[in-house]
């Protein structure tokens, strides 16, 4: 059975425009890690309704939102939306990657291993590094 993963058609044409106006950041991982299949074979999406909200990514094969977030997440009235928004989320059985901006920019390596970490305690990769020819 196929299902829309709470597609929420109602913002297509707000998440469209985001899609145009990504941040550095936002380019960054997309460009470098999430496009093209780039992580372990995964898909992923770019600014996708999902439910009331659109999240920065998402991939449905591991039911993964990734999150970016800029120096506004960092007020409280920001913060606090961002908590209700990830519970929510949560309950809808998401799982949720956040990534600051300055994450991205200037520590690219450890993103990179925060996926990969992710991707073996949820079982989705079951080794690291491919096996030598020895093995094979």
């Amino acid at each position: 059975m196929k299902t829309n993963n709470h597609y929420n058609k109602k913002l297509k044409f707000l998440a469209r425009k985001n899609r145009s106006e990504m941040t550095k950041a936002e380019v960054k991982i997309w460009n470098n890690l999430l496009r093209k299949r780039q992580l372990h074979g995964y898909k992923f999406l770019r600014q996708r309704p999902i439910a009331n909200y659109i999240v920065d990514f998402f991939s449905p094969e591991l039911n993964l939102i990734v999150e970016i977030d800029g120096y506004s997440h960092q007020f409280e009235e920001i913060y606090e939306k961002d908590i209700v928004r990830q519970k929510e989320l949560e309950g809808l059985g998401y799982h949720i990657l956040r990534f600051s901006d300055e994450e991205i920019m200037s520590d690219f390596d450890n993103v990179i291993r925060t996926f990969e970490a992710w991707l073996e305690e949820n079982n989705f990769i079951t080794h690291l590094n491919p096996p030598s020819r020895e093995e094979i």
